[in-house]
């Protein structure tokens, strides 16, 4: 089985990452979700970038357009191993 690990360069504006700072906020009051699988010892920071980043490539964005994600997303490179 290969495996592939890729790279995404993405735009985000202030209001998505003030609702990912929100979304992080609350899922602090909440310890025992699924959600803290496999983040212990992440930085605020990290949280925060990875749930836009999450949102953004699962096309979560795309209140605008259909296409809105695809116009976040500036740059992907990818190594196979």
């Amino acid at each position: 089985m290969k495996t592939v690990e890729t790279t995404f360069k993405i735009s985000f504006t202030e209001d998505q990452y003030l609702r990912a700072v929100e979304y992080v906020r609350d899922m602090k009051n909440h310890p025992k979700r699924v959600y803290w699988l496999g983040k212990e010892g992440k930085s605020d920071e990290e949280l925060i970038l990875g749930h836009i980043a999450h949102k953004v490539l699962s096309g979560f964005y795309t209140s605008y357009s259909p296409f809105q994600s695809a116009k976040q997303i500036l740059d992907m490179s990818n190594e196979t191993s």
